[in-house]
């Protein structure tokens, strides 16, 4: 009888090239998919909840797969994670509808960005957070944060390289926070283009910086200008927090 299975990880993504499978590098869903194999004996695809860039980490994120193993979810959890490196853990397993997609299913995300706002380097934020001298306004940028929520075209905010028709996205909070010498974005919405996150969190470094203006947010996503907007900051510093679902395991 087949089972559908919904499977929640986490991942240090610092040695993958991005969750999706490539033809010439070392992805997540490889690794993953060949621990199934192992387990199961079964050779399976998996539906990642997103995909995510190389160097781009997850504290939460899912992926379903249907099988007719007679595994269960305690065999899946403890099985794959005696067959995974220790950069990848799964941390939850439940069976789900057998229509239930991890990826179409989603119905939001939550990110955060990490920056090391110091003059002196940390040997521990290496490969987990993007680090940067300049001190930082958090305050200034918590306000300025404010005009990227509500529904937006998001077009400017994007890379080049965007495939998307449809820029259009909802974001429902974004937060900037210090914790020390650390400095957390935290953006949640129904969904995110490519770099989305990275190059919205580079405009208000550049906001920080004097590079450009604290109110020009809106001016700036009118403009749908790629250009206008801040760079693209690099991906370590980089979360998928959460992942939110009608049927989820909360």
């Amino acid at each position: 009888m087949m089972k559908n299975f919904l499977v929640k990880i986490a991942y240090n993504g610092s040695a993958y090239h991005g969750f999706q499978r490539q033809n010439n590098s070392l992805a997540v869903q490889q690794v993953v998919e060949e621990a199934v194999e192992a387990l199961t004996g079964q050779r399976v695809t998996i539906n990642g909840c997103s995909r995510t860039d190389a160097g781009v980490h997850a504290r939460e994120f899912y992926f379903s797969f249907p099988t007719d193993s007679t595994i269960t979810c305690r065999g899946i959890v403890f099985g794959l994670n005696s067959r995974l490196p220790d950069d990848i853990a799964v941390l939850k397993c439940k069976e789900v509808s057998p229509d239930f997609h991890a990826r179409y299913m989603c119905r939001g995300k939550e990110y955060e960005y990490i920056v090391h706002n110091s003059e002196i380097k940390n040997p521990f934020c290496k490969d987990t957070a993007y680090r940067s001298w300049y001190p930082i306004d958090e305050e200034k940028l918590d306000k300025a944060a404010q005009d990227f929520v509500g529904t937006h075209d998001f077009k400017a905010f994007c890379s080049a390289d965007c495939e998307k028709e449809n820029t259009v996205r909802t974001v429902n909070y974004f937060n900037v926070k210090r914790q020390g010498d650390v400095v957390i974005f935290t953006v949640s919405g129904d969904g995110f283009l490519y770099n989305m996150v990275r190059i919205m969190v580079g405009t208000l470094l550049f906001i920080n910086e004097g590079k450009i203006g604290e109110n020009d947010i809106p001016k700036i996503l009118q403009s749908r200008d790629r250009t206008l907007a801040g760079k693209t900051v690099p991906p370590q510093g980089l979360y998928l927090n959460r992942v939110y679902y009608d049927e989820g395991f909360e």
